[in-house]
């Protein structure tokens, strides 16, 4: 497993560097494959130190993040979210391949904005998936949507998670 450490208004002491090493190093025997990256990033925020994990797994992506005032802490905290959400994707993978692709089903529903103005850009490489794969992958990033080229129309497509707990899908009209 790689992993890449970054820092953002904080220096990472040797001890801290092998105490992150070891306890997300744990997760490649999980993961049984050759192709895991994992980047850290360390952040302080006033008085609260942040670590955001991103492990990038055949494709997938699963994302966790940890905040408290000590940093050794929050790599605790950050793990045990990644136990979690690695558990997820090891059951979603087993029974993906237990069983065949099912049948899709679409909702178009409207999304309101409330915010008026934008106060982060963020870029992202997409994929190819079905709304299935889609709703898996915004799982294991633990977020409220996810943005995706539906394979079988090819136009972007977002997915989301409604209110009620289900799922809802955004397409294009044509």
């Amino acid at each position: 497993m790689k992993i890449t450490i970054k820092t953002r208004n904080v220096d990472v002491t040797d001890a801290l560097r092998k105490y992150i090493e070891k306890r997300i190093g744990k997760f490649d025997r999980f993961l049984n494959t050759d192709t895991v990256e994992a980047v850290v990033t360390i952040s302080v925020e006033r008085f609260t130190h942040k670590i955001d994990v991103l492990f990038k797994v055949d494709g997938h992506l699963i994302q966790a993040e940890g905040r408290t005032e000590d940093l050794y802490s929050a790599v605790d905290q950050v793990v045990e979210k990644l136990e979690k959400q690695i558990l997820k994707y090891k059951e979603k993978i087993q029974n993906k391949n237990k069983k065949e692709a099912g049948k899709t089903s679409s909702v178009i529903s409207e999304f309101e904005s409330t915010s008026k103005r934008i106060v982060k850009y963020k870029k992202f490489d997409i994929r190819p998936m079905t709304p299935e794969e889609a709703v898996d992958q915004m799982e294991l990033l633990d977020k409220d949507f996810f943005i995706f080229v539906n394979s079988f129309t090819g136009d972007v497509n977002v997915v989301y998670r409604r209110k009620d707990g289900n799922y809802g899908l955004i397409e294009p009209a044509k």
